[in-house]
């Protein structure tokens, strides 16, 4: 190796003029907070891709790129390296030469991993670059399908019979044997190390369907015989602390687990069926940081907007949307920004999902009497700046968190509705006087969630003009508005799409929309007024992204062009 192996990956992207001083102090802070891979932090932030580190690194380093899809590890050859090793270090070798473990490395640098793997096996190592990516899912084909298959035939013998006529110490011993335990700690190890934010345990006629949501999207995973279901299922409330004798009312828990060096809050929800219990456990990530709002995918123009709402010393800031869009992301880097400690900030949530140093965070407790309402009036008793309620869900909670606004509070919270202007009417039909509701308000982001283009794979191409007079742009810019389409590579797992990024309109509470509202205008008429003093629509935010190669038409269509027919 060169005189580059001494320094640190940091280093040599710095010296190379990849990565300015600024980047690589942030992506040190993050590291510092979540104790990820340097290069896995400042790919995330946008600041450099895998491809530009692995073909930086080949240069410098002097050691070859592997391609994992092409060159496949011997199974013999993996057996030799602990699964635990593996997973720690992003390894995994692929074959031998002279004696000596080719090992593919996504961080050729850490000469720790290299000496555990000599000091493991007995012999010599030489390094390869691959991407993580392709290491994960290496990782997650030769040890975690196998061993899962392993255990499934395992389990053979265990049948829903055994279950149901198993008395109850028999019970617990029959779900708490070892192959159950493991089956179901690879599949929660599967879904973080696969980056899913939900796992579904799917009970059908014949068999048990395993899917993960990974950007969004259900993706199949595995599908068993129908015989591991009650063992799994029981497995899953044991460790949820849940009633496993109650089978025909839905129930509600958490499972605290360490995985990957990560730790990992899984709420399991369960539901009876007609084929059985499904169960799905929501994935939260406990150990990664919060997002910084540029990190959102906001437009430069649009960030700037939403950072003068933030200016506010008191009022009611409203981030909607529908279910699963980001809202509660964006409050929590909202409230990560204005955190300070001359200001005293109280949250109110449910279920509390990262916890925020120098904030106090209050979780409801519904069967004790802490709602959204009496846990709000509470909070105003202790002397608060800022509030953050998780959700207005009914008319009293709506109307304390619009008193408070008045009274010089700054409130931030959440509403299901589909656009910014449309939440100005939806609280007067909760029963709001409309005066009051103008005179809280001072801003509204609505925001969707799209699914980021692969920057490694993704495809341009030119739209059509017929296209474009759809979309409302016109033909002859046609030649500055290339489209780009997903294709699919080994750094997205052949979907094309990696990550997901904000689609936003903010609308501020002007002296017209104040007058609007106040007149119990309509919610098109509202947009109207909104729009022709500059506000950005989601429809026109979403077209930007496309435009920008951010996200696709698909993907646009899906989320924001709902019930519109466009000829793509």
């Amino acid at each position: 190796m060169s005189k580059f192996a001494r320094k640190r990956l940091g280093e040599i992207l710095h010296d190379e003029g990849l990565i300015t001083e600024e980047q690589l102090q942030l992506a040190l802070a993050r590291q510092r907070e979540t104790n990820e891979r340097l290069g896995k932090i400042m790919i995330s932030m946008g600041y450099v891709s895998e491809t530009a580190i692995l073909r930086i690194l080949t240069v410098k380093l002097d050691v070859p790129i592997v391609n994992l899809k092409k060159r496949r590890p011997d199974p013999e050859i993996v057996k030799i390296i602990p699964e635990h090793l593996a997973r720690k270090y992003k390894i995994i070798p692929i074959g031998r030469n002279n004696g000596s473990i080719v090992l593919a490395m996504a961080d050729p640098l850490n000469v720790f991993a290299v000496d555990d793997v000599r000091i493991v096996t007995g012999c010599e190592v030489e390094t390869a670059i691959a991407s993580e990516s392709e290491i994960d899912e290496a990782i997650a084909g030769y040890y975690g399908k196998q061993s899962i298959e392993k255990l499934v035939e395992d389990l053979r013998e265990i049948t829903a019979s055994d279950v149901a006529e198993a008395g109850p110490d028999q019970f617990r011993e029959v779900v708490s044997d070892a192959p159950v335990v493991k089956l179901v700690n690879s599949l929660l190890t599967q879904a973080v190390i696969n980056g899913a934010s939900d796992i579904h345990v799917e009970p059908r006629e014949k068999d048990l369907r395993i899917r993960y949501r990974i950007d969004g999207a259900l993706m199949d995973i595995n599908k068993f015989n129908k015989r591991v279901h009650a063992p799994v299922i029981s497995r899953l409330k044991i460790m949820a602390n849940l009633d496993i004798a109650e089978k025909r009312l839905p129930q509600d828990g958490r499972i605290p687990m360490v995985i990957d060096n990560k730790y990992i809050d899984f709420r399991v929800s369960t539901l009876p069926s007609i084929f059985g219990e499904k169960v799905v456990l929501r994935v939260l990530d406990k150990s990664r940081g919060l997002f910084r709002l540029e990190e959102l995918g906001m437009l430069p123009e649009i960030l700037r907007n939403f950072r003068k709402l933030l200016k506010h010393p008191y009022g009611m800031i409203l981030v909607t949307g529908p279910t699963g869009s980001g809202k509660t992301t964006t409050l929590y880097s909202v409230l990560n920004e204005i955190n300070f400690p001359a200001k005293n900030i109280i949250t109110l949530e449910d279920p509390v999902e990262y916890t925020l140093e120098g904030i106090n965070q209050v979780q409801l407790n519904v069967k004790a009497g802490l709602t959204f309402a009496s846990g709000l009036r509470s909070i105003l008793r202790q002397d608060p700046d800022i509030i953050m309620v998780g959700e207005i869900r009914d008319t009293e909670t709506a109307k304390i968190a619009v008193r408070s606004a008045m009274t010089g509070h700054l409130i931030l919270s959440t509403l299901h509705t589909n656009t910014a202007s449309s939440t100005l009417t939806r609280l007067v039909d909760m029963g709001i006087e409309p005066f009051m509701v103008s005179s809280s308000v001072v801003g509204i982001s609505a925001q969707r969630l799209v699914r980021r283009l692969c920057p490694e794979c993704k495809k341009p191409y030119e739209p059509s003009e017929s296209l474009l007079r759809q979309l409302g742009i016109p033909p002859h810019d046609s030649e500055k508005n290339f489209f780009f389409k997903p294709v699919g590579c080994p750094f997205c797992n052949n979907t094309g799409y990696r990550g997901r990024l904000a689609v936003n309109e903010v609308l501020f509470m002007s002296p017209r929309i104040r007058d609007l509202v106040n007149r119990n205008a309509p919610a098109d008429k509202i947009e109207s007024a909104a729009v022709k003093e500059g506000m950005i629509t989601l429809r026109e935010d979403g077209l930007r992204k496309m435009a920008l190669g951010l996200t696709s038409l698909e993907e646009v269509m899906q989320v924001i062009f709902v019930g519109e027919e466009i000829d793509a």
